[in-house]
C-alpha cells in the first residue's frame, strides 16, 4: 500500500495516523499526570494554610486594652508621684467608673457582614470626655465567644449629660454572630 502512495506522491502521509494515534496518548497522558500534580499542589497549599496563625484582627482570643484607665484626682494631677516628664507625656484620662453605656443595641449592615451598634454613653463625671474606647464582644446563639471587636469614639460626650452614637461602624464580624455586648475600656479628658 505504501509503495502505491509513493506512486500518487502522498508516500510522506503514509503512517500518519499511527503517529498522531501515539501523539494522542502521550499528550492525555501527560495531560492527566498534569492535573494530578495540581491537585497535590492545592491539597500541600490549603494544608499549609490551615496551619498558620491567625491574624489579630480575626483571632477568637479576647482583645487586650494596651490602654489603661488612670483615675486622676480632683486637683486634676494624674499621679502625686509621676515625674514632670512623665505627667507631660501622660494625657489625662477619665474616671471609667462614672461614665457607662446606658442602652445598646446592634444590626448587620455592608451586606450583613458588618456590626453598627447604637449605644447611648452617659457621663456623670463633673467634666467632658472624648476618645471614648469601646470593646464589643460577639457570642453565638449558644453564647459561646466568637470575636472582639474595639472603636475610638472622637466626639466628646459633655459633663453630666448622655450622649447617643448611631449606627458606629465596629468591625466585620461572623455570619454566626448573635449577639453583642459592648464594654468601656478607656476615654480621656476633654
Amino acid at each position: 500500500m505504501n509503495a502505491k502512495l509513493d506512486r500518487t506522491g502522498l508516500g510522506r502521509f503514509a503512517g500518519t495516523g499511527e503517529r498522531l494515534a501515539r501523539t494522542v496518548t502521550i499528550a492525555s497522558v501527560s495531560f492527566g499526570r498534569s492535573l494530578l500534580w495540581l491537585l497535590a499542589a492545592i491539597i500541600v497549599g490549603c494544608g499549609i494554610w490551615m496551619l498558620l496563625p491567625l491574624s489579630k484582627g480575626n483571632s477568637a482570643e479576647p482583645v487586650r486594652a494596651e490602654l489603661a484607665a488612670v483615675e486622676a484626682s480632683p486637683s486634676g494631677d494624674a499621679s502625686a508621684m509621676a515625674s514632670p516628664a512623665s505627667e507631660a507625656q501622660m494625657p489625662a484620662t477619665a474616671e471609667l467608673g462614672r461614665l457607662r453605656i446606658s442602652s445598646q443595641t446592634w444590626r448587620r449592615g455592608g451586606l450583613g457582614s458588618k456590626a453598627l451598634v447604637t449605644l447611648t454613653l452617659r457621663n456623670d463625671n463633673d467634666y467632658a470626655v472624648k476618645d471614648v474606647e469601646i470593646v464589643c464582644a460577639f457570642t453565638r446563639r449558644d453564647g459561646s465567644h466568637l470575636t472582639d471587636r474595639s472603636r475610638v469614639l472622637a466626639d466628646p460626650v459633655s459633663m453630666k449629660s448622655r450622649k447617643t452614637f448611631v449606627r458606629i461602624p465596629i468591625g466585620v464580624v461572623n455570619v454566626n454572630a448573635d449577639q453583642a455586648k459592648c464594654s468601656l475600656v478607656a476615654a480621656r479628658r476633654a
